[in-house]
């Protein structure tokens, strides 16, 4: 069986973009593959983090996947803290990266803005450990996002290259998952821009959290233009808000844009946005009851935790232990 591995961080609130471009095809990946998914928590100290906000971040991530329908019988669910393969395999892997392949992560520019010189050294170096994550599972999909492909063409040429230094065949190659229709879900406020936790706009995000009355008013207020929508595809062409609230509407109902627009064609947004509040308060509304419940009780959220660091311990270890012996650390 192939065995998937996924991680996401654990600041900020879950929004629908991360439901509907990552979460839901990890619930549906349960049914056919090993699945291994991480809270990615070193991740997040590449910027400042709140101590007391991070620990309880964790746990509200934690939370929201498994009312999401991530199901720790079926998968490894865990806080990438509690496997120190992840830290201890990202140094070998940052001895056999090179300069210059970091040097063209176009994330790494984008985050870092004017302040390049200001900005740590782990998120200059972060590719390396998300190739560390990806690799020490020896996992063979990593289901991604438009935006992470450059990273896992990164995880790639490191296997490799690992691979080729050490005559040995340690690493699979890892291959992209890319599926869905809603991968790169948008804005809100700017349909040009990715709907982000990160975001200073909350109104620019429907977050899994939000109540009915919110996720309404939200899509109402967000951005469009003054046309119709169009009958076909094509006519969406130039017109990013619209595409991306019918791709929402879309992915909401599991249906295609052509069929969306099929139904809606010739109406405006003032029919339109109350049906889409209507698919979006169908999907999350039991998630959002569901993990308001769940992140209630923190020790059964911990203790879901623990269990999973252990099962991924088991792993990755002896996979470290096979990278020990490759580079000379012991017979």
């Amino acid at each position: 069986m192939s065995r998937v591995f996924s991680g996401i961080q654990p600041t900020g609130n879950l929004h629908l973009g991360n439901y509907l471009g990552a979460i839901r095809n990890w619930v549906t990946m349960q049914d056919a593959h090993e699945c291994i998914y991480c809270v990615v928590d070193l991740h997040a100290i590449t910027v400042a983090q709140d101590p007391a906000t991070l620990r309880a971040g964790i746990r509200d991530m934690t939370a929201a996947l498994l009312a999401s329908g991530i199901d720790p019988a079926r998968s490894i669910l865990f806080p990438q803290s509690q496997v120190r393969v992840h830290a201890e395999l990202a140094w070998v892997l940052m001895c056999t990266a090179r300069m210059g392949w970091l040097n063209r992560m176009t994330q790494f520019k984008e985050k870092s803005g004017k302040d390049r010189e200001g900005a740590s050294v782990g998120l200059f170096t972060y590719p390396v450990l998300q190739a560390a994550d990806i690799l020490a599972y020896q996992a063979t999909h990593v289901p991604v996002g438009d935006d992470q492909k450059q990273h896992l063409e990164l995880a790639r040429d490191i296997a490799q290259k690992f691979n080729t230094d050490m005559s040995v065949e340690l690493f699979p190659l890892p291959e992209p998952v890319i599926q869905g229709p809603a991968t790169r879900v948008m804005s809100l406020r700017d349909g040009n821009a990715k709907m982000s936790k990160s975001d200073p706009s909350d109104a620019s995000r429907v977050n899994m959290t939000d109540d009915a009355d919110t996720i309404a008013q939200k899509i109402k207020r967000a951005r469009t233009d003054a046309e119709v929508l169009p009958s076909e595809v094509a006519g969406l062409a130039g017109r990013a808000e619209a595409a991306n609230l019918v791709g929402i509407m879309a992915a909401l109902t599991d249906s295609s844009v052509a069929a969306v627009l099929a139904q809606y064609g010739g109406q405006g947004f003032g029919a339109f946005k109350p049906a889409l509040a209507d698919a979006a308060v169908a999907v999350l509304a039991p998630i959002t009851a569901r993990f308001n419940d769940l992140r209630r009780d923190t020790t059964a959220i911990d203790v879901v935790l623990a269990q999973g660091a252990v099962r991924a311990r088991a792993i990755a270890e002896p996979v470290l232990a096979a990278v020990h012996r490759a580079v000379g650390f012991s017979g």
